[in-house]
């Protein structure tokens, strides 16, 4: 009778739960006027689904990169969530709720409003592996991670110090494992644990610190560096598409070029991205090829960090331009007519990347007209313009046009006529067309002369006539 009635009490109060979970590894609490998270900065579903989860009973808190962000002043992106809840308990108390990963099962709980839907990721706090068996491999990978356990032991399996701070919005309250306010006032960004094991049990963690450390301005503390060096190599054994996830992120950070040049610092760039090594040779002949991706790369950054939408497919594009570039004046000067050597770069472009992270198909075609569209801006005659407008990637196109002539690449005269073109009625795009008409490149085909078909005369076959 009293242990039912301990175990309901436990139920009910999460905090006396969880103060009864951890007689060891007890966190700091940070109180609101340490931490100075603001309230408004909050995702109101990722309160919402902290508070259902509470209210069944359980331990829920907004965990991670959300906490580090919102304790910065920044309004965080995206908002995870880490409770004591599994996946299966955690569905049950959500409508629009589903199961995905295997190896590190979670829920994304979707809310739908006026704008685009938030994905609130839901994950059950993890075990250490210490003698987790077929869990890991002998090299140290995290091979199955669906181990549940308690808060303090899913601390410790986070990566670094400032991601493993744990957020209650109902009491307004920072759970601090690891010292992550203390690293975050000192402006470093420090592996939790011994940062080789943490490195061969996942070696994009590798990544993720460039990108941390490039996003926030934070230094790695030596200890962190140090094993980046000689693990490096380890990049290589992650699957595909992981390793395309988090270099899209690194990409798509906000502060791209930094994240490159820490990557390049590290050691890391060589064979991850054939195209970062390109990127990030120094020699006289890549500088300009290096100006058009930094230049493109600042621009990113700038409408990220202003909240403006980014294509993934439009990046790709810019990140490969110089070398598309390059094996398009090879395939002319092998005596290729312009599209058909145009085309036959862009396979070669495409192709050279294959040896380290392969670019996902569906940003292909994305990327493929993107570029068939260059040459096209260079007819502005007849009814070529009218047709370039009605394309459906024409916007980007036209960027990415505009971006060569920023460079240099293009005379930036070009530029101004499609601008102008685009804001002009009818009769002025008329005269801007005119204006153009006897430079090179832009003289009209002629018109073919239909000819008229005769009529057929059936004429009637000799057994016919009899």
């Amino acid at each position: 009778m009293i242990t039912k009635f301990i175990k309901r009490i436990l139920r009910r109060d999460p905090m006396i739960r969880h103060t009864a979970a951890h007689t060891s590894g007890a966190p700091k609490r940070v109180p609101k006027k340490t931490h100075r998270i603001d309230p408004d900065l909050l995702s109101k579903n990722a309160v919402k689904v902290t508070q259902t989860l509470q209210q069944a009973g359980y331990d829920a808190f907004i965990v991670g990169g959300a906490v580090r962000d919102l304790a910065l002043g920044i309004g965080p992106k995206d908002f995870d969530v880490a409770t004591n809840a599994t996946p299966e308990q955690v569905q049950k108390l959500f409508r629009k709720a589903r199961l995905i990963g295997r190896r590190f099962q979670i829920v994304h709980v979707t809310f739908f409003g006026k704008g685009q839907p938030e994905i609130i990721e839901v994950s059950t706090f993890r075990a250490l592996l210490e003698n987790a068996g077929e869990h890991v491999a002998e090299n140290g990978r995290i091979l199955r991670d669906n181990v549940w356990g308690s808060q303090h032991e899913d601390a410790a399996r986070r990566d670094f110090s400032i991601n493993a701070m744990y957020y209650d919005p109902a009491t307004e309250t920072v759970l601090d494992y690891h010292g992550g306010m203390a690293d975050m006032q000192k402006k470093t960004l420090r592996m939790i644990g011994d940062p080789a094991k943490r490195y061969r049990e996942d070696p994009i963690r590798m990544l993720r610190a460039i990108r941390f450390a490039a996003k926030t301005g934070f230094t790695l503390d030596a200890a962190t560096r140090a094993p980046i060096a000689k693990l490096g190599k380890l990049i290589h054994d992650v699957p595909s598409a992981r390793l395309f996830d988090e270099i899209l992120k690194l990409l798509m950070s906000g502060y791209s070029w930094a994240a490159i040049q820490g990557l390049k610092d590290a050691g890391l760039h060589h064979g991850l991205l054939p195209l970062l090594d390109h990127i990030l040779d120094q020699s006289a002949d890549s500088q300009e090829a290096n100006d058009f991706v930094r230049i493109a790369l600042a621009n990113t950054d700038e409408r990220i960090q202003s909240g403006k939408s980014v294509s993934a497919g439009f990046l790709f594009a810019t990140l490969l331009w110089p070398d598309l570039l390059n094996n398009w004046k090879k395939n002319i000067a092998k005596g290729i007519s312009n599209i058909p050597a145009l085309h036959d770069a862009m396979d070669e472009t495409i192709a050279s990347q294959s040896s380290g992270m392969v670019i996902q198909r569906r940003f292909e075609s994305d990327m493929r007209e993107i570029w068939s569209m260059q040459s096209r801006f260079e007819k502005r005659v007849g009814r070529y313009p009218y047709r370039l407008i009605e394309s459906p990637r024409f916007r980007a196109g036209y960027d990415f046009m505009l971006l060569r002539c920023a460079t240099g690449e293009k005379n930036p005269a070009l530029g101004e006529w499609w601008s102008s073109f685009i804001a002009s009625d009818p009769a002025e795009q008329e005269a801007l067309m005119a204006s153009v008409k006897n430079e090179t490149g832009n003289s009209a085909a002629p018109t073919k002369k239909r000819r008229r078909r005769k009529a057929k005369v059936a004429v009637p076959s000799e057994s016919a006539a009899d």
